[in-house]
C-alpha cells in the first residue's frame, strides 16, 4: 500500500488552513479515510465504467444486495438476508429522516460522547434535543454507562438513541451483551435506536463484529441500522450506504419519505464501486486490516510520554490520550498545530473528548513513523 503526499490527505487546503493555521507543514491526518492506495480491482473497474461514455439513467441491480449479504456472511458470519434493506445517499441522510420519521420536534435523542461530530448537529438541525450519556474510560479502555443509560431512557421525551457500533472515536467494538441490554432498554422505555454501523468491516484482530440485529433479534426492540462500503474502501464521496431493520413500517416510512425527497436516485459509479468491493475487497482489506494493526502496535511502543494510545479494537482512527500534557482546549490545539500535525481535537466528539486527539492510522508506517517523530519533538 503506497503513500500518498500530505496535500492528497487534506480534502481543501483552504479549509486545512481555517482549521489548523497557516504551518505550510502540516501533516494532515485528521480525516477518517484510508491515505493508501484504493483497492486495484475498484480503480480498474471504475475506469471501465467511465469508458462506457454514457452516463445516464441506470437501474440498480439485483446482484447489489446479494453481494452485500454474501460479504456480511463470509466476513462476520451474519446472515441477514431476511432484513428489509432501502438505499440512502449517505449515514446522515439515513440519520436525519429516521429522526424525522421517529421522533418529534423537542423529543430527547441519546448520545454518548466523545462520538462522532455529525451526530450532534443532525439533532440539533431537526430540532431535537440531545441527551448525553458519556462513555466511562476504565483501565482497559471505554465502557458504557448502561445504569445512566438506562435512567436517560427512562425520560418519556426521550425517543430515540443513536449507537456509534464500532464506536468512532474511541474505537470501542460493544459486544453482544452490551448491545442486548441496550435493546431491552430501548425496549423498556419505548426508544428508538438507529445503529451507525459504518465501521463494522474494520475490525482489527482477533475481535470480531456483532451486529445490533443480532443482538436485538427478537427483543421487540424498534431499530435502524446503517452500513456501506464508504469508510472500509475510501468511498465516501462515491457511494450510497444501506439501511437495514426487521420492522417493516420503518422500512416503508423510510422509503416513502427518501422517494418524496428524491434521495433515492442512483449514481453509475456507485453501483459500479459497491458491487465491485464487496465481491473483490476482501484480499485489499486485509491488507488494509494488518496495516493499522501494525501502526497501533508502532504508536503504542513510541509514542512520547505523557501521551498514550487508547487501544482501539476497530476502526482505523488513533485515539490519543493527552491530558498528561496540562493543555487546556484552545492550547493543544494550537500545540498539535505548532508541531506540524493536523489531528481531529478531542473537544470536537463532545467535552468529554478534551485532551485527546484523533488520528487517522490507516496509512504507510512512514506517515505514523513522521507522526511520532513531531510529537516527540514537540514533547521535548
Amino acid at each position: 500500500m503506497n503513500n500518498l503526499t500530505p496535500n492528497a490527505l487534506a480534502d481543501d487546503t483552504a479549509r486545512l488552513s481555517s482549521l489548523f493555521g497557516d504551518n505550510p507543514d502540516l501533516l494532515p491526518l485528521w480525516i477518517a479515510e484510508p491515505y493508501v492506495e484504493l483497492d486495484p480491482e475498484l480503480k480498474s473497474r471504475m475506469a471501465d465504467r467511465a469508458a462506457v461514455g454514457w452516463y445516464g439513467y441506470e437501474a440498480r441491480p439485483a446482484g447489489l444486495l446479494e453481494a452485500f449479504w454474501s460479504w456480511m456472511d463470509s466476513r462476520h458470519g451474519w446472515d441477514g438476508s431476511s432484513l428489509h434493506a432501502a438505499v440512502s445517499p449517505s449515514i446522515g441522510t439515513s440519520i436525519g429522516v429516521l429522526l424525522e420519521q421517529f421522533t418529534k420536534p423537542g423529543d430527547g435523542v441519546i448520545l454518548q460522547p466523545p462520538v462522532f461530530t455529525d451526530f450532534k448537529p443532525l439533532v440539533v438541525a431537526a430540532s431535537r434535543s440531545v441527551i448525553r450519556s458519556p462513555l466511562l474510560l476504565e483501565e482497559g479502555g471505554y465502557e458504557m454507562d448502561l445504569t445512566d443509560l438506562a435512567a436517560k431512557a427512562a425520560d418519556p421525551a426521550t425517543t430515540a438513541m443513536i449507537l456509534c457500533n464500532p464506536h468512532n472515536p474511541v474505537g470501542r467494538l460493544w459486544d453482544e451483551g452490551t448491545l442486548a441490554e441496550i435493546a431491552a432498554i430501548a425496549v423498556a422505555n419505548d426508544v428508538f435506536v438507529i445503529a451507525d454501523e459504518i465501521h463494522a468491516d474494520l475490525v482489527l484482530p482477533p475481535n470480531n463484529f456483532t451486529p445490533f440485529a443480532a443482538a436485538a433479534h427478537g427483543s421487540g426492540a424498534r431499530w435502524a441500522a446503517l452500513h456501506g462500503p464508504i469508510k472500509t474502501f475510501g468511498l465516501a464521496g462515491v457511494c450510497d450506504t444501506l439501511l437495514l431493520t426487521d420492522n417493516e413500517e420503518v422500512s416503508q416510512r423510510f422509503r416513502k419519505e427518501s422517494s418524496r425527497l428524491h434521495l433515492t436516485r442512483n449514481n453509475v459509479f456507485a453501483l459500479a464501486a459497491f458491487e465491485t468491493v464487496y465481491r473483490c475487497g476482501g484480499e485489499w482489506l486485509d491488507g488494509l486490516l494488518q496495516l493499522v494493526a501494525d501502526n497501533v502496535e508502532l504508536l503504542a511502543s513510541n509514542l512520547p510520554e505523557p501521551i498514550r494510545v487508547v487501544r482501539p479494537q476497530a476502526t482505523y482512527l488513533a485515539w490519543l490520550d493527552m491530558r498528561g500534557l496540562g493543555l487546556e482546549v484552545p492550547e493543544l490545539a494550537r500545540w498539535l498545530a505548532a508541531a506540524g500535525l493536523a489531528l481531529s481535537p478531542g473537544h470536537w466528539f463532545g467535552r468529554d473528548g478534551a485532551g485527546f486527539a484523533r488520528m487517522t492510522i490507516a496509512t504507510p508506517r512512514t506517515l505514523i513513523d513522521a507522526a511520532i517523530g513531531r510529537l516527540a519533538a514537540a514533547v521535548s
